[in-house]
């Protein structure tokens, strides 16, 4: 893991689950973590607490559907520390439904936040990479992003969408010594359920998932794993679950 320490990495969606987690295990590791999310009282709580720990974070309200947002807070990362070598493009949401119930807002916000996010996130990091000659984008997809589950036709659409840019990212970069990498989880405990209005299927999820779902550190293991690598080594694509899952 010697690889991570002193990374610049700028995080996505990190004010709880998945990210902040993520943030919490590589500022142990010795990154210096750059934290984004809408709730900036929760992200300047955790990096008070990375910080009192004795690691390096920086809390910047991002609200990444806002390409300008996403913009700042990359440029933010750069100009206070000189440099970014870790993008992870982590934040998303999962408001599951019938396609039947048109419930097209959260369909909107699907294609807002998980593909557009995801954009904004590599506009706004590409260019300071390319000219660095150096850097890691982390795209965040899911195992609906292999897999169409019941009532999860938009989510997937916007999952299996994170995998196709992250491929054609990763033709792209190759002239500019760029790594990229995309991480589907399964199951992990995370707010991701709280975002479900279809009382129906949240109740069907909630009923099953946290019986199985594993904690976040596992994804955080994922994302320092594929950072930690040799430069000369790119980690593409991880799929995990728990161990009980079945689909």
């Amino acid at each position: 893991m010697s690889n991570i320490a002193n990374k610049i990495v700028v995080i996505t969606g990190a004010s709880s689950g998945l990210g902040a987690e993520a943030a919490r295990h590589l500022a142990e590791l010795g990154a210096t973590v750059v934290l984004g999310a809408r709730r900036e009282e929760r992200i300047k709580t955790l990096a008070d607490a990375i910080n009192a720990k004795g690691g390096k974070a920086l809390a910047v309200e991002t609200d990444v559907t806002d390409r300008a947002s996403v913009q700042a807070l990359v440029d933010t990362a750069v100009k206070t520390y000189g440099r970014i070598d870790v993008l992870l493009n982590n934040a998303g949401v999962m408001p599951l439904s019938p396609l039947e119930k048109l419930r097209v807002d959260e369909w909107d916000l699907m294609i807002d936040v998980n593909i557009k996010g995801v954009l904004y996130g590599i506009a706004a990091a590409l260019p300071h990479m390319k000219e660095q000659k150096s850097g890691q984008i982390i795209n965040v997809s899911s195992v609906a992003g292999h897999r169409v589950l019941e009532n999860s036709a938009v989510y997937s659409a916007t999952k299996f969408a994170v995998r196709a840019l992250s491929e054609g990212l990763r033709a792209e970069v190759k002239p500019y010594n760029l790594r990229t990498t995309v991480i589907s989880p399964g199951a992990v405990q995370s707010e991701l359920l709280n975002s479900i209005h279809d009382e129906a299927t949240a109740e069907q999820l909630r009923s099953v998932v946290p019986g199985f779902a594993i904690g976040a550190d596992s994804f955080a293991r994922c994302v320092a794993f594929a950072i930690s690598q040799p430069e000369d080594v790119d980690i593409n694509e991880i799929l995990f679950r728990p161990t009980r899952q079945t689909v």
